[in-house]
């Protein structure tokens, strides 16, 4: 019987779901939302907070700030309030209503960024202005998940070795990118310490990361609009890009059979379900991450008139039809 005195000491690395059943390929899903933070940003969180505070750059009265679309706000939240520190989140208008009033319940501040950058991007804007606020007042402790080698190293340290205890005989592993963190650690470890393991990459159609044509994006968690720093592409093997609809599509499909998911996860099995098809691959054993559950996206990927109005009232019509739309690079 687990025991816990602290939040942030409770996460289950164990749970996975075959989706053989509801897709026509074999995949293991692995669920990282089963924990106080909801979502796979608790690793980082975590490891990012004990660095500072072993060199000695988190104090007392340090303000930790960060700018999240969400997840990794609300990890930073829990943990700011589990350790007495304050926290400032910097986010914008595309997080979830339920995430910011998660960070708002654990005491945090929000600020929420309404304007794009002279690129159309939200996350130069937000970055912009946490810079402004650390440039103001020297008590701003910024992690900066995007440059941070924590981000990257708990993922090493703790999601890739649980997986490849879980599936030994690993062939394909799907990682969503976003700060690129997941991939980048999952993506080191078995290059290094296990057997030959093909790592895909999964982005938004939209996103920069991998030298994309930039556009919008309304479904926050992965993809970006500045390259992320923690990406070494020579540790990737194939990138696959989705289309939003293509997300809200692998979601609603997930939530038919029970299983309620984030829009983060819907990319990533779109991704991985093209690529398995492309491959032929019915006979590898492969793994996608799912990065959170789906209590955070019904205003959004669940809800009616917010998908269709940004993506046509038809976009529900044809739900299984899943890969339409997505391409490799």
């Amino acid at each position: 019987m687990p025991v816990i005195s602290v939040p942030q000491d409770f996460n289950s690395e164990e749970l996975y779901v075959d989706l053989r059943s509801i897709f026509e390929h074999s995949l293991f899903l692995k669920c990282e939302g089963f924990n106080f933070a909801g979502s796979i940003k608790l690793k980082a969180a975590a490891e990012m907070v004990a660095a500072a505070e072993r060199d000695g750059i988190l104090r007392p009265q340090s303000v930790l700030v960060e700018s999240s679309s969400g997840n990794l706000g609300v990890a930073l939240s829990m943990i700011a309030a589990s350790k007495g520190y304050q926290f400032l989140c910097v986010t914008d208008s595309r997080c979830n209503l339920s995430t910011r009033r998660l960070m708002e319940a654990f005491g945090s501040q929000v600020h929420i960024i309404t304007e794009p950058d002279a690129n159309g991007g939200f996350l130069g804007a937000r970055i912009a202005h946490v810079r402004a606020l650390c440039a103001s007042d020297n008590r701003y402790v910024w992690l900066n998940q995007y440059a941070n080698p924590g981000n990257w190293k708990a993922h090493y340290h703790r999601t890739a070795p649980a997986i490849a205890a879980a599936f030994p005989l690993l062939d394909v592993l799907f990682v969503g990118a976003g700060t690129t963190g997941t991939l980048m650690g999952c993506a080191r470890y078995f290059r290094e310490r296990h057997r030959p393991v093909r790592i895909v990459a999964v982005d938004s159609v939209g996103s920069v990361t991998f030298g994309g044509t930039p556009g919008p994006r309304m479904i926050p968690g992965l993809g970006t609009s500045v390259r992320p720093p923690l990406l070494d592409e020579s540790y990737v093997d194939d990138v696959m890009h989705v289309d939003e609809v293509d997300t809200i599509r692998a979601c609603h499909r997930l939530a038919r059979k029970g299983f309620l998911f984030g829009g983060s996860t819907g990319t990533v099995v779109s991704g991985a379900m093209d690529w398995l098809a492309q491959h032929n691959a019915h006979e590898l054993t492969a793994v996608a991450i799912a990065p959170d559950l789906g209590e955070r996206y019904l205003d959004t990927v669940y809800q009616t008139n917010w998908t269709q109005d940004l993506y046509g009232e038809d976009i529900l019509d044809d739900t299984d039809r899943l890969t339409v739309g997505s391409r490799s690079i």
